[in-house]
C-alpha cells in the first residue's frame, strides 16, 4: 500500500525571521521551521549546541547522593560492580562508569547479563553470585528502575544498590539506596530524554567533581570526560532517543571526540569497520557501523565481551575482540536474512498482505536475539504490527517472541488486551517482547489480529512520509548540502535527516540491483538537465518496478554527500510514485 506524502507547509514569514535573526541560509531556516524551531533563541541554541549547554549533573535526580556514596565506597576500598544491560546503550553506559572508577583508583568490575540465559535487567541469581564473590556496592546502568523484587533481594543480601536508568518505572519504585533517573516522580529535571549512557555520563561527571573536590574537575579527569563523551554518543544514537536538547549536544561533541580521542577499544572497532581514516564521523557511522556490531554481541549472549572491548587497556586484546565482534555481526546478518526470507514466505502464503491488519509469524528455532530486527523490518515494510515467534527445536519450551508496531498501534496496550494466552509480555508502544506456549499460538494469533483489526483502519495501513519541502534537483549543490550537514547534524530520532521531494523526474539509465544478495537499488534520475545518482538500501525489488514505469515519476529522498573517490551530492531514495 503506497505511503501518504505530507509536505510541511511553507511559512514564508517565519522562515524569513529565522533567516534574519541567526544568519541562516534560506534552506536551513526552512528546515529549522519544519522542526518546530520558531524563535531566534531556540534557533541559536539548536545551531550552536555548545558543550556548556549540558546541565550541571547535580540537577539530575539522585546524582549528588549517588556520587557521595560511590566516593565513600572507593575510599573504603569496597568492591564495586557495574551491572549493565546487554544492548549497546547498556554496554557504553557500563564502560563509562567502569572507566571512570578506574581513573580514581576504585576496586571495580562489571557484570553484564546474558540475553539468552539471564534475560533483561536485574535478576536474583546474578545478585546472589555477586554477593558470594565479595561485591559490596552494585550500580546498575540502563536497567533496574522496575526491579522491585530484585532490589529487595539486594537488600537481603547486604548489597548497597544504586540504580541508574531511564526506562519507564512501574507503580512502585524499587527500594534501593539511591535512584538516579531523569524522570523520577516529583522531579523537575528539564530533559527526561537521556538514555542509559547519558545518565551514566552525568553520574561520571559528578563522581569526577567529587574526586576533584570542586565543580571544575582536575585536568586528568577532564580529559577522561572528554573521551567518555564518545561512549555517551554511541549509546545515545544506538538507543534511538531523540537527538534534541542534551542528547544533541552529547552526540555532536561525542562524534568529535570519537574522531580525536577514541579509547583503545573504539579505535580497534573503527579500524575493523573502516572508519579509522574518515576525517569526520556522523551519527550514521554510529547507527549503521559501530552500534550494530556491539548489539550483535548482545544478541548472541556475548555482551560482556562488548564491555570488555570498550574498557580494555590492551591494544592487542582490543583488536582480537573487535575482530570477533565483527564476525558475530556477519553471523547476525546471515541469520537475519534467513529468517526474513522465511517470514516473508509465510506472509505471502498464509496472509492477505494487502488487507490483514497484523501478522503473527512463527518459525522453528528462529534465533531469539535476531527476530526483533526482522519484525522491525517487516513492520516498516508493511506499515502494520508484526509479531515473530521463535519455536524451540523439540517443541518443549514456551515460544519467545518480539513484536514491532509499524505504525499507530500501541503494542503494550494491545498485548495487555490479548494476554489470555501469554506467559509473559512487556515493552512499550513501539516494541515489545512476549512468550507463550506453542499450543496457544493459533489462538493468540486469532485474538491479536482481531484486536488490531478493531483499532486500525485501512487508512492507518499505508504509512506517512513527513516531507520537509519540495525542491528541484538543481537546488542540491555541494555548498547547500554541506551547509545542511554542518548546521543541522547530527541526525537521528527527533532530528531526522531532511527529507525532500521533487516531481516529474525521469530515469537517466536502467536501474539495477547492487550489494550482497542484490538487496539494494542504484538508479540515476534526470530533471531539467540535472542528473543525480540515487541509492535505496534494502529496496532492490524497486529496480524492476521502476524499469516498468513509463513516464515521469515523483521521488522523495535525502540529499547526502558521498566522499568516496571525491565529494559529490547524491540521494538516498525513500519513496517514489508515478507523477500525477
Amino acid at each position: 500500500m503506497p505511503q501518504r506524502w505530507r509536505i510541511h507547509p511553507h511559512d514564508q514569514a517565519l522562515v524569513a525571521a529565522i533567516e534574519k535573526s541567526v544568519g541562516a541560509s534560506p534552506v536551513v531556516a526552512q528546515l529549522l521551521a519544519a522542526r518546530g524551531v520558531h524563535n531566534a533563541d531556540d534557533a541559536r541554541i539548536f545551531l550552536e549546541a555548545k558543550l556548556t549547554g549540558l546541565r550541571d549533573p547535580e540537577l539530575l535526580p539522585g546524582v549528588t547522593e549517588a556520587a557521595a556514596r560511590i566516593d565513600q565506597a572507593v575510599r573504603a576500598e569496597r568492591r564495586i560492580v557495574i551491572y549493565g544491560d546487554y544492548d549497546c546503550d547498556g554496554m557504553t553506559a557500563a564502560a563509562i562508569l567502569v572507566s571512570c572508577l578506574r581513573e580514581i583508583g576504585a576496586n571495580v568490575g562489571s557484570f553484564t547479563p546474558n540475553r539468552l540465559e539471564d534475560g533483561y535487567g536485574l535478576n536474583d541469581r546474578a545478585l546472589e553470585e555477586l554477593a558470594k564473590r565479595g561485591a559490596s556496592l552494585v550500580i546498575t546502568v540502563d536497567c533496574g528502575i522496575a526491579s522491585v523484587a530484585e532490589a529487595a533481594t539486594a537488600r537481603r543480601l547486604g548489597l548497597e544498590l544504586i540504580i541508574t536508568d531511564h526506562h519507564q518505572y512501574g507503580p512502585e519504585l524499587p527500594d534501593a539506596a539511591v535512584l538516579v533517573h531523569p524522570a523520577l516522580p516529583g522531579s523537575d529535571y528539564p530533559f527526561p530524554g537521556l538514555c542509559g549512557a547519558g545518565v551514566a555520563f552525568k553520574l561520571a561527571w559528578a563522581i569526577c567533581q567529587q574526586a576533584s573536590q570542586a565543580k571544575k574537575v582536575n585536568d586528568k579527569l577532564r580529559e577522561f570526560l572528554l573521551g567518555a563523551i564518545a561512549l555517551a554518543a554511541v549509546g545515545t544514537v544506538a538507543d534511538v532517543v531523540p537527538l534534541i536538547d542534551e542528547n544533541r549536544i552529547l552526540v555532536r561533541h561525542g562524534l568529535h571526540s570519537l574522531s580525536s580521542r577514541p579509547n583503545i577499544g573504539l579505535t580497534a572497532l573503527m579500524k575493523v569497520v573502516e572508519l579509522d581514516k574518515k576525517p569526520a564521523l556522523t551519527s550514521d557511522d554510529i547507527g549503521f557501523r559501530l552500534a550494530p556490531r556491539l548489539n550483535a554481541a548482545g544478541r548472541f549472549g556475548q555482551a560482556a565481551l562488548g564491555v570488555e572491548l570498550l574498557t580494555t587497556r590492551s591494544a592487542e586484546r582490543a583488536e582480537a575482540l573487535a575482530e570477533y565482534i565483527h564476525d558475530l555481526n556477519r553471523q547476525r546478518d546471515s541469520l537475519e536474512q534467513s529468517i526474513l526470507l522465511q517470514a516473508s514466505k509465510q506472509i505471502k502464503e498464509e496472509f492477505d498482505a494487502e488487507n490483514d491488519r497484523a501478522f503473527v509469524l512463527a518459525g522453528r528455532d528462529w534465533h531469539s536475539g535476531v527476530i526483533g530486527i526482522v519484525a522491525g523490518r517487516l513492520a516498516e515494510k508493511y506499515h502494520r504490527p508484526v509479531v515473530l515467534l521463535s519455536l524451540d527445536k523439540l517443541g518443549q519450551k514456551a515460544a519467545s517472541g518480539s513484536a514491532r508496531a509499524g505504525g499507530r498501534l500501541n503494542l503494550h496496550d494491545a498485548l495487555e488486551a490479548c494476554s489470555t494466552y501469554l506467559v509473559t509480555h512487556g515493552g512499550h508502544a513501539a516494541a515489545a517482547g512476549l512468550s507463550l506456549e506453542e499450543a496457544n499460538i493459533d489462538a493468540f494469533r486469532a485474538e491479536f489480529c482481531e484486536h488490531v483489526a478493531g483499532i486500525l483502519t485501512s487508512a492507518d495501513m499505508g504509512g506517512e512520509l513527513a516531507i520537509d519541502a519540495e525542491a528541484p534537483l538543481a537546488q542540491f549543490n555541494l555548498p547547500t548540502v554541506d551547509q545542511i550537514e554542518q548546521q543541522l547534524a547530527p541526525f537521528g530520532q527527533g532530528n531526522r535527516r531532511p527529507l525532500f521531494c521533487t516531481r516529474g523526474v525521469e530515469l537517466a539509465e536502467t536501474p539495477r540491483r547492487m550489494g550482497g544478495g542484490d538487496r539494494h537499488l542504484q538508479a540515476k534520475f534526470r530533471q531539467h538537465g540535472q542528473t543525480m545518482r540515487a541509492v535505496a538500501f534494502g529496496k532492490g525489488d524497486w529496480a524492476d518496478e521502476l524499469a516498468e514505469c513509463n513516464g515521469p515519476i515523483d521521488i522523495a529522498f535525502h540529499p547526502v554527500i558521498n566522499d568516496f573517490r571525491g565529494r559529490r551530492v547524491e540521494m538516498h531514495l525513500v519513496d517514489w510514485r508515478p507523477s500525477e
